[in-house]
């Protein structure tokens, strides 16, 4: 089976790009052909062609472009043809506006995996739903529930993302205290945590209001900040820096930037936090889960498919620094109790599978 995947992104920088990296390098001799073509240059095409996996890059530009959008539609459908693709499977909606089209023109069916929360009234979500689709693929139930309100009704799917089970293995890495000098880290403080691109949905700006009230019990902690800015989101670093500036923070607040060895960067933290408003699924949650440490997460969302309150972590309405900050001082003030939901967290991320992951995108596809 011969499978065109069309992908907007070509830069590592957030789950969905992850997401298709670990089908391209565990979906190899699965009975599936793989012919990806980005809409722009970066390292992932490399990463990708590296693997022995065909590529292709089109520049494909804005979408408001319409000629370039029309030329990156056709450009598609002549390689699908000539690749004799048996499917376009188009990575989240916005590569869909270019695979379902291409797809159309081509006679070839299409399938598009919907990486976030469908709004019915989002027209970046009507507009993709309209397109036919074989099959419309979600990363969790609430994904599936939202999309299925969008007219014209479409076969959907959950596909669960998944942890890279021996990426994040503790027996692989070094101790937390190890972690700590290599990363200039506080050793003996308790360290906070919340990884993920700088954007205000994900709640990065709680974390560090929930700082004070945390500091005024263990005034020796610190928070860590682990993401890259959003090209969208330009003024929101600028915010975080102007909260951790008025709170007083600079000493306490970390803002590490976008890493690669994230896998090291939730290894040296005590606590982990997902703010997020409404998250898609939550990937950084699996990670931190599967190296035992307890989390904090937002209580809407993919992660209420991920947690279960008080077994193997807790949760926090988004926006509210008040409620995080107990929260965390649950795990501060009583280690057992954080070493028993980490243990549990750890049992629960091993149902999320690199295999299970490939295997259930693979079966859909056929």
């Amino acid at each position: 089976m011969k499978v065109i995947i069309i992908m907007p992104l070509a830069e590592q920088k957030g789950g969905a790009e992850l997401m298709l990296l670990q089908l391209m390098q565990k979906g190899i001799n699965k009975g599936i052909d793989w012919f990806v073509i980005f809409l722009e240059k970066g390292s992932m095409v490399e990463q990708v062609r590296s693997l022995g996996i065909k590529t292709k890059v089109i520049n494909a530009g804005r979408l408001r472009n319409f000629f370039k959008l029309i030329s990156t539609i056709i450009k598609i459908k002549h390689i699908a043809k000539k690749e004799k693709a048996d499917l376009i499977f188009s990575w989240m909606g916005k590569a869909h506006l270019y695979g379902g089209l291409a797809g159309i023109l081509s006679g070839i069916s299409s399938v598009w995996y919907n990486l976030g929360i469908s709004n019915k009234k989002g027209v970046m979500d009507i507009i993709p739903t309209l397109i036919p689709s074989k099959l419309i693929l979600t990363c969790s139930k609430l994904g599936s529930k939202t999309q299925s309100k969008i007219w014209p009704k479409r076969n959907i799917k959950v596909v669960y993302p998944a942890v890279e089970l021996e990426r994040f293995d503790n027996s692989k890495l070094l101790t937390p205290s190890k972690i700590r000098k290599k990363l200039n880290l506080p050793d003996k403080s308790p360290v906070i945590g919340i990884i993920g691109r700088l954007q205000k949905w994900k709640g990065i700006h709680v974390l560090i209001k929930s700082m004070p009230h945390i500091l005024k019990k263990y005034p020796e902690a610190c928070c860590v900040i682990i993401g890259g800015k959003h090209n969208l989101e330009q003024a929101y670093p600028r915010y975080l820096k102007k909260i951790i500036d008025e709170l007083k923070l600079k000493n306490k607040v970390i803002l590490a930037g976008f890493q690669k060895n994230i896998h090291e960067w939730t290894q040296a933290l005590d606590i982990v936090v997902h703010a997020s408003d409404n998250e898609p699924f939550g990937i950084v949650i699996l990670e931190a889960m599967d190296l035992g440490k307890p989390v904090v997460a937002g209580d809407k969302g993919g992660p209420k498919e991920i947690i279960t309150e008080e077994v193997n972590g807790l949760f926090a309405p988004y926006g509210n620094a008040k409620i995080l900050a107990n929260q965390i001082l649950r795990y501060l003030d009583d280690p057992k109790f954080a070493k028993k939901i980490g243990e549990a967290a750890q049992k629960r991320a091993r149902d999320f599978s690199l295999n299970n992951y490939v295997n259930n995108i693979i079966e859909a596809l056929k």
